[in-house]
Formats: structure tokens, sequence, C-alpha cells
């Protein structure tokens, strides 16, 4: 039975008159009233600014006085005075591509197809190429001795020779990075995976999904000096935007944990990731280039999207990947099963449906993906989610 709440007791004071005040004391009254105002407000300043500062995104801008010139000077405004307008907080960047796929990458003649048939009446700005897929593989020809020795290097292009091929077809080179799903690195840098407490061995995830592959760690030095790497390589060749994928953990059973650090079992283990986050942040700022986080939906809805925590990441630019072939499988996060059918519009309005409260905090930019959606389908599913006020999209 819940105890009844009976609301706060009010206890009242007779207020006490003093009387008879010499004129010393009033004056030493009135100087103590002045210092104490003061020191309030010195208090309060000195509290405040440090808590905005810490608030507010690395790059953001401090938001600016919205009351009007007019307003403050009694409906006139000083000559020479600044707009109203003007020094106030810029909207967020949109960001309108199509996105190709690994096998658009091979070759010279398998990217000039895929930009061939790239819409051209769907109002897409830039063209998104994976230069680091997930599982690894990159998609260029980097002279990095790490990705050479492992085996990762697929592709014979050079960063110079995509871009172009990208500007010559009319559009500006967004980069694709996926960072921590990376199979390949460990076979080569074991220390910068996953290796277990008890003899130091490679950890690999047994799930049918990756057949028994090792993955990189946000922990690592040898993952994150890597990673930075190509990112570099990609903001020197012109890259604009920079989408890191896959910033998350392997899907780790309770045996899996067992013979991990247990540091990955933690609830605050989030901070590794947006740790990471935050220096390919810098990296790609620092290149010149807008640094974007990509997640996939069907993480999400899993419950694997640790990264996302608006209030330590740098970037605030989040691209949502609802892939319609992998959510048409049905998604489980051990609870629920979330079933998606019907067409890649219908999909993407049902997956809104659900994550949308999860990304309030965010800029979010929808991509549609999936092999056996056409060209049209998608075009529809990008209307669809701009109906629900996401205008900035990537599609493929």
């Amino acid at each position: 039975m819940k105890r009844k709440h009976k609301g706060r007791k009010i206890y009242k004071t007779k207020e006490k008159n003093y009387y008879g005040k010499s004129p010393m004391g009033k004056i030493l009254s009135a100087a103590l009233t002045v210092l104490l105002i003061g020191g309030i407000g010195f208090i309060g300043y000195s509290v405040a600014e440090p808590v905005i500062n810490y608030t507010q995104h690395k790059g953001d801008k401090p938001e600016e006085d919205t009351t009007s010139a007019a307003e403050t000077t009694g409906g006139t405004v000083p000559e020479g005075s600044t707009s109203p307008t003007e020094g106030a907080p810029k909207a967020p960047e949109k960001f309108t591509a199509a996105g190709l796929v690994p096998t658009d990458m091979v070759n010279a003649a398998a990217l000039q197809t895929a930009l061939s048939a790239v819409p051209r009446d769907a109002g897409i700005e830039y063209v998104e190429v994976p230069l680091k897929a997930r599982g690894g593989k990159i998609y260029y020809a980097t002279t990095n001795q790490a990705a050479v020795a492992c085996g990762a290097v697929s592709s014979t292009l050079s960063l110079a020779d995509i871009v172009k091929a990208i500007e010559d077809s009319g559009f500006k080179p967004a980069a694709e990075i996926s960072t921590f799903c990376d199979n390949q690195l460990p076979t080569y840098l074991p220390l910068a995976g996953y290796v277990t407490v008890d003899d130091g061995s490679q950890w690999v995830d047994n799930d049918p999904q990756h057949g028994g592959a090792p993955w990189t760690a946000p922990t690592s030095e040898e993952a994150l000096t890597y990673i930075t790497d190509i990112i570099g390589e990609a903001t020197d060749a012109g890259f604009g935007k920079v989408v890191c994928t896959d910033i998350m953990y392997p899907y780790f059973r309770e045996s899996d944990l067992a013979l991990l650090d247990e540091q990955y079992g933690r609830t605050d283990r989030f901070l590794a990731l947006t740790s990471a986050a935050n220096l390919f942040y810098e990296k790609s700022v620092s290149g010149g280039a807008s640094m974007y986080v990509g997640v996939s939906a069907a993480d999400m809805l899993r419950g694997n999207s640790d990264v996302l925590n608006a209030q330590l990441l740098s970037a605030n630019t989040v691209v949502l990947n609802i892939d319609t072939d992998e959510l048409k499988k049905g998604v489980s996060d051990g609870k629920m099963l979330y079933e998606f059918e019907g067409t890649p519009a219908e999909m993407t309005e049902k997956c809104l449906g659900f994550l949308s409260d999860r990304l309030t905090d965010f800029n979010v930019t929808v991509r549609i993906s999936g092999s056996a959606a056409t060209a049209e389908e998608l075009k529809t599913a990008k209307d669809k989610a701009a109906a629900r006020g996401y205008s900035s999209f990537v599609i493929g």
C-alpha cells in the first residue's frame, strides 16, 4: 500500500522589525548589501561559464543572444551595428549523396559504370564511396604498410583517380570508412584486436556471420593509429566528408566476456567508443573535412549503438543506414522481434518510427540501401524520410 503524500509542511515565522539604527549602522548595512550582491554575481558567472563551455560540442559556436538590436535600443538600431542574424548559429549541414558499394571500387571501369548510374534528378551533391569496408578490405591503392601486409588492399584505384572520376561526373567525393568491424588488421597485428586475459591469445568472433574472425578494438593504439592514418589519406586527397561506420563492439556473449578484460562488460564501456569517435573527428576536421558517425539501423534495434552519446561526441551528425536487405530478415534484440515487409519506403517509415526518438539529440542523415531495391524505390523511400523531417539522405 502506498503511503499517502500529505504535501510539504510550511513553517512561518513572525517578521521582526528593527528600529533606531544609527547612521553609521545604515551605511555599513548598505555596504555589506552591495558586496553581497557583487559576490553572488561573481560566483554565478564563474560557475556558469565552464558549465556552458562543457556542454557545447567541440567545434560548435556559442549560442548568440537572439534579442534584436531594436529591442535593446527602444526601437532604433544604432548606426554601424550588426544585423540580429549576423553571427547566429549555422544550420546543420545538409548532406545529399549517392552511396556506392565495394564492387563498384575494384577498378576504373566499375567505378565509372557506377557513377553513370547515379540519378541526376534526385538533388544529389556527393558520391559516398567505401574506402574501407565492413570486414576490413580497403578499396583504394593505399601504401599503408599494415594494410598491405594484412592483405586488405582490394583495388588498384588511387585516391586521386577516385576523386577525379567523381568530380568529372559532376559530384563531390565523400569517404565511408568502417572502423572496428575489421577482420583483416588483427591477423597481422594481434594487439590491434581483442586478446584473452589468461594467456594473451587472440579472441575471435564465433558468430556464424563472422566465421571465427577477429575484430579491431577501440582500446588498441595500433587500431586507432591505423584508422586515423586512413582518414588522413582521404582528407589529404580531397574528400570533404568522412563517414566513420562500425564504431561498435562485437556482439559479446557471456562466455566471451569471461575471457576478456572486464572493461568490455562494464556499463561505461561506451567511453572508449566516444573517445575513438572524437579522435576520428579531430583527424577529419584538421584535414578540412566534416566527420559523421555512421550507424546501422539493425544494430540500433539490437541495442548495439553504445557510441551514440550526444553529450560526449564531438560529431553531432549521424548517418542512419536502413539496409533493407538486412531488415527484411527480421531483427531481434533478444526480447522483441522486429519484422519488416513491403517496399523500401514502407520499411523506411516503419524503421524511423522505431528509432526517431533515440536520435532526437543529433542531426540525422538517412541512408536507404539494399541490393534488391531499384533506384526509383530508393528515391521514393528517400521522399518518405523527408516527409518525416529528414531532408539529408544517402541512397544506395
